[in-house]
């Protein structure tokens, strides 16, 4: 299982579930002459597809389809040999595995939930049952007498959650969910091409889940951070009044392959979706190298595919005026100086090794061009002591959580508390057969005959969407109508997040050390006030931007 994991120990420690976007070896498909077949992703150079084409079919391949917004040829090849024959082609940008998946066609988003004069009702009344866990919200001023009474979000804007799922039917989250407009571009994979398990057994016909679906939890608690509605019940997110659209591109098992990546990037493009949350980074390659020495030609080409073909769909949602926002890694790395990936490739599984990296190797989406990246900070603001960082790759900071970030010990509510599905507590066995909760990490609020499930979790997943959410906003406030409800330029909504948050300067000394981590736990924070490795512009703040003039 591929995730970014926080690194927090002792009985408090907490997972920090930062799914990973994979480039994903599919299974085998077919046979031809005694060989396997499968099916490729070409991206093919500027102008060159037909030299792409020609490539493919001198490889021993068969072109299937193209798509001309991305520029890459569907191809199906031979299982061995065929990645390395088109390995020195000129019209060759890169190669990556693909698996085939359903398309779904685009519909017209339906309003559903309170509107917003019952939200500033219900939020001036004293806010959520469990607003007094949210010390996150607190911190960027998402709070009942904060941005959630002067401008908690419009429904017309719509923020796609490309993650493991959404749990649409969830209490707190179904008010604010767009079930017409939702998307599940993934289908579940119970093995890996070595037989171990990957997705486990399906659960529903084709292995194709609901677009309500959320078999890992990770999506869910990643929505409802963004948009859980004021409603009575549990907590609220940071824009409680704008719809939230599963954009699922993420496997049960918390891995994300690049093609249903790029489609769910194509498809909020094509839709009208506002702003999207990428809490994740491409399998299987952690950092990924055009030439690494260390690597095969195949592998190489491979890693080219995934900084290609997320850079061309990233670039095609933002000029169709998507806001491109993601977490930036849980590695505890500088991502200005990265020296060794450990965990690559992760896919097919237990295929990991250990390898020399340079600063030429990139983490997607988080280090793509366009893309605003956002590290994690603890309860008392300092940079947790997982976040990846960076003078060139850290544009925000928000609240990400850190069990270890307090005066003592840990303790679990220093992380995020959100929205958990039922099926994913019970299959972890965090709740008992009647429903109580078995761990501190779980909450359960019941209301008026209505109960919903909440848990703590940590990670710069659970930072990106407290930017999603001032972002969405941002684009409430300001946003123009149209066709599929408002709009606004993301060069716009970047120069409004950064100009709302809160600059925060660099530790005293700059070598900051983690303490009970040891040495290699000593972070270096380059820049200045203004902008810097540890918190970018500055952290992230929804009061401001609720207030702030365009």
């Amino acid at each position: 299982m591929n995730r970014w994991r926080a690194r927090l120990t002792g009985a408090a420690a907490v997972v920090a579930v930062v799914a990973g976007l994979t480039a994903a070896a599919p299974a085998n498909q077919a046979t031809a002459g005694g060989g396997a077949l499968r099916d490729y992703l070409v991206f093919y150079a500027d102008g060159a597809r037909t030299g792409a084409v020609k490539a493919v079919e001198e490889a021993g391949g068969t072109p299937l389809s193209t798509e001309p917004k991305l520029g890459y040829v569907v191809a199906r090849g031979p299982a061995a040999g065929f990645v390395e024959s088109l390995a020195g082609d000129p019209s060759v940008a890169g190669v990556s595995g693909d698996r085939r998946i359903g398309h779904a066609a685009s519909v017209p988003a339906t309003a559903t939930g309170v509107n917003v004069s019952d939200i500033r009702t219900i939020a001036l009344s004293g806010g959520e049952p469990l607003a007094g866990r949210q010390w996150d919200m607190k911190m960027i001023g998402a709070t009942a007498t904060g941005s959630h009474a002067t401008a908690p979000g419009d429904k017309r804007v719509l923020v796609g959650v490309i993650d493991t799922g959404i749990d649409g039917k969830h209490p707190d989250i179904a008010p604010n969910f767009n079930r017409d407009l939702s998307r599940n571009f993934v289908t579940d994979i119970p093995k890996d091409p070595n037989g171990k398990e990957l997705d486990g057994p399906c659960e529903f016909k084709g292995c194709k889940d609901p677009v309500d679906r959320d078999d890992d939890g990770h999506g869910t608690h990643v929505a409802s951070t963004i948009a859980s509605p004021i409603n009575g019940l549990g907590i609220a997110g940071v824009a409680p009044g704008v719809s939230l659209v599963n954009l699922r591109a993420g496997q049960d098992s918390g891995m994300f392959f690049l093609k249903p990546s790029i489609d769910a990037l194509t498809y909020a493009a094509d839709n009208g979706i506002d702003v999207v949350n990428m809490s994740y980074y491409i399998d299987p390659w952690l950092f990924n190298c055009t030439a690494n020495p260390r690597d095969s030609k195949a592998e190489q080409l491979e890693q080219r595919g995934v900084i290609t073909g997320m850079q061309r769909a990233l670039d095609y949602a933002r000029a169709h005026g998507v806001t491109l926002i993601s977490a930036i890694g849980n590695e505890a790395t500088d991502l200005g100086n990265p020296k060794t990936d450990l965990i690559s490739p992760d896919y097919p599984l237990d295929a990991q090794r250990t390898r020399k990296i340079g600063n030429s190797c990139l983490s997607v989406p988080a280090e793509s061009k366009g893309v605003i990246s956002v590290s994690a900070v603890g309860p008392t603001k300092r940079k947790a002591s997982y976040s990846d960082y960076g003078l060139e790759q850290t544009d925000l900071a928000a609240p990400g959580g850190d069990a270890a970030d307090g005066e003592s010990g840990q303790d679990i509510t220093r992380t995020v508390l959100a929205a958990a599905p039922e099926n994913v507590l019970r299959a972890e066995h965090l709740i008992d057969a009647d429903g109580k909760p078995r761990s501190g990490s779980v909450v359960r609020d019941c209301q008026a005959g209505t109960c919903a499930y909440y848990q703590y979790l940590a990670g710069s997943s659970m930072a990106a969407p407290h930017a999603t959410g001032v972002a969405a906003v941002i684009i409430s406030r300001f946003g123009k109508p149209s066709k599929d409800g408002v709009t606004m330029r993301p060069a716009d909504v970047e120069r409004l997040l950064y100009a709302s948050a809160t600059r925060t300067s660099c530790p005293k000394p700059r070598r900051y050390v983690y303490q009970g981590f040891g040495d290699e736990a000593a972070h270096t924070c380059q820049g200045s006030k203004s902008r810097n490795g540890f918190y970018g512009r500055g952290i992230v703040d929804a009061a401001k931007a609720a207030t702030i003039a365009p």
